[in-house]
C-alpha cells in the first residue's frame, strides 16, 4: 500500500511569531537574529526577503540591503509554546509524526486521508486550523515519501499546498536548481558546478557514479535515488525510552568542521564520565544537530555491544555527524545521548567500570615508555602521576 506523507512547514516562523507579540511589526522588513558580531539571520519576514535578505546571511550584510530593517533578538520560550500548539494540532490527525525542527514536521496520514471525500481536504483543514488557532501561516507538501513531501512544501510559500508524485518529478522537480535539493549543501555546489550539474535533473541522470562518489561519498546512491523521487525512510517518532545525554550551545554559530569535531570529542568525554558515574552503558547513540535557524537533525545508530567509553562514543558521534551534517550550515547546538541501557547488575557483573583493565594498563605503560624515550624523564614522571598508582 502506498503511503501518503505531509511535510508541514510554518512560514517565516520566528518573524510571524514576533508580529503576534507586536502587531505593529506586521508588514515591515523584520529579521530575527543574535546580537553578536558574527550573528546570522535566523528568519526574515517576507517583506525583508523582498530586499534579498535570507536565512544564514550575516546581519551586517542584511543591514546594508535594507536601511529600515528591524532586528529582533527573539523570544524563544514563546516560539516553543507556539510550536507545541502547532504539533498538538497535527497530532490530532495522526500519531505518526516526526518532528524535524521547531517549525516543521513530517506526518504519515495514510490511514486518515481515506476518510476525506477529497484527499487535499485534510491538508486544507490542518492549514486552516493552524492559521486560526495558532495565528501562523504554513505550507504543506504532499507526497508518497518524506523527501517529495519536503520538496513539495518548499514549492509554494506562504500558505501553499503542493502535491508532488513520482510521476511529477521530471516536470516539476528536475528543472529546479541543484541548490534547491534537500541534501545538497552550500559547500557541495562548487563541485556540482565543476561537473556541470546545474539542475536536479542533471544529478538524477548523471552517468559517472565515480565522480559523484568523490563528492557525496557513502551517500551517493541515496542522493541519486532522491533526485529521482525515491526515498525509503519512514517516520521516526520520539519514544519514551530513558536516555542520558549532554549538549553544548555555541556562543556563536559555527561552520568550521574541525571546531565542531572538537566539540563532539568534548561531549563524548562528558557523556562517558556521566555514564561511568551512574554505572550505565547503552546500545543506541543519538546525535542532535541544531542549526542556526533552530532546524534539528536527530539521528541515531545501534551498536551490537553496549558502550560507554569516550573513544567509542566519539566514533559513533562523528560517524553520525559526517553522514548527516548539511556541510557548511551553521550549527548552534550539538547534543549526544545514549539509550537502550544494559541492566546495572549485568554491567557490574561484567566489571566494565574498573579504573583500567590489565590490557589497558599495559597500553599505558607502552605509551609512557615512548614518552620517556622521546621527551625525556620529566615527561615520563609527569604522565606517570596521572595513572594514580598504576605501575
Amino acid at each position: 500500500m502506498s503511503r501518503i506523507y505531509f511535510h508541514i512547514d510554518l512560514n517565516a516562523f520566528f518573524a510571524n511569531a514576533e508580529t503576534l507579540l507586536d502587531p505593529s511589526l506586521k508588514g515591515k522588513p523584520l529579521i530575527v537574529a543574535g546580537a553578536t558580531r558574527r550573528s546570522v539571520v535566523s528568519t526574515a519576514s517576507y517583506e525583508a526577503r523582498a530586499f534579498g535578505i535570507h536565512s544564514a546571511m550575516p546581519v551586517s550584510e542584511a543591514q546594508k540591503l535594507c536601511r529600515d530593517l528591524i532586528i529582533v533578538s527573539g523570544h524563544y520560550a514563546y516560539y516553543e509554546e507556539l510550536s507545541s500548539q502547532f504539533m498538538n494540532i497535527v497530532s490530532e490527525y495522526t500519531d505518526q509524526i516526526e518532528v524535524a525542527s521547531i517549525d516543521e514536521c513530517y506526518a504519515d496520514v495514510t490511514n486518515k486521508i481515506i476518510h476525506y471525500a477529497k484527499p487535499l481536504d485534510l491538508a486544507w483543514e490542518i492549514q486552516k486550523r493552524i492559521l486560526t488557532e495558532v495565528g501562523l501561516p504554513c505550507s504543506i507538501g504532499v507526497g508518497p515519501n518524506m523527501f517529495l513531501a519536503k520538496m513539495a512544501s518548499d514549492m509554494k510559500k506562504p500558505m501553499g499546498i503542493t502535491v508532488l508524485r513520482i510521476r511529477d518529478v521530471p516536470e516539476k522537480m528536475w528543472p529546479l536548481p541543484i541548490g534547491d535539493m534537500r541534501g545538497v549543501g552550500a559547500k557541495t555546489l562548487p563541485f556540482m558546478e565543476e561537473l556541470n550539474i546545474k539542475t536536479i535533473g542533471d544529478l538524477a541522470n548523471y552517468k559517472n557514479l565515480n565522480e559523484l562518489r568523490d563528492v557525496f561519498g557513502r551517500n551517493t546512491e541515496e542522493i541519486i535515488a532522491r533526485a529521482n523521487g525515491h526515498d525509503d525512510r519512514v517516520i521516526e517518532m520520539e519514544t519514551g525510552s530513558k536516555s542520558m545525554g549532554v549538549s553544548e550551545t555555541m556562543l556563536e554559530d559555527v561552520t568550521d568542521y574541525e571546531e565542531l569535531r572538537g566539540m563532539l570529542r568534548m561531549l563524548a568525554r562528558k557523556l562517558s564520565s556521566r555514564l561511568k558515574e551512574e554505572h550505565k552503558l547503552g546500545s543506541r547513540i543519538t546525535l542532535r544537530i541544531c542549526y542556526y535557524d533552530f532546524r534539528n537533525a536527530d539521528r541515531s545508530l545501534h551498536k551490537e555491544q553496549p558502550i560507554y567509553k569516550p573513544d567509542d562514543l566519539f566514533l559513533a558521534a562523528i560517524t553520525l555527524f559526517d553522514a548527516n551534517w548539511d556541510e557548511g550550515e551553521a550549527v548552534r547546538l550539538l547534543g549526544l545521548s545514549v539509550s537502550e541501557f544494559m541492566s546495572e547488575d549485568a554491567a557490574k557483573q561484567m566489571n566494565l567500570f574498573s579504573p583500567e583493565t590489565e590490557d589497558e594498563k599495559e597500553e599505558i605503560r607502552e605509551v609512557l615508555s615512548d614518552l620517556n624515550r622521546l621527551l625525556g624523564t620529566k615527561a615520563f614522571v609527569r604522565a606517570s602521576t596521572l595513572l594514580k598508582g598504576t605501575k
